[in-house]
C-alpha cells in the first residue's frame, strides 16, 4: 500500500505529527483505538470520516517507520 497517498505531514498541524489525510486525526490516534481493542469498523462508526483504506495506510506507515527505525540501530 502505498501510504503517501493517505498520511500527510502539517508542520502546523497536530505539531507536525502524521495525520490522516490533512484532519486532525492521526496516526497514532487510529494505531491507538486498534491496540486498545476496536475494531475498523468501530472505528469508523465513531469517525465517519474515516475509512478502512485510511486504517490500513496507518498500519502501513507504521510498519515502514518500524522498519527504518531498525535500520538505523543495527
Amino acid at each position: 500500500m502505498d501510504y503517501r497517498k493517505i498520511i500527510t505531514i502539517e508542520p502546523d498541524k497536530r505539531g507536525g505529527k502524521p495525520c490522516i489525510r490533512g484532519m486532525r486525526i492521526t496516526v497514532y490516534d487510529v494505531l491507538e483505538y486498534l491496540a486498545s481493542g476496536m475494531t475498523e469498523d468501530e472505528i469508523i462508526r465513531d469517525f465517519p470520516d474515516l475509512t478502512k483504506e485510511d486504517i490500513r495506510a496507518s498500519l502501513a506507515f507504521a510498519a515502514d517507520r518500524e522498519r527504518q527505525l531498525t535500520k538505523v540501530t543495527s
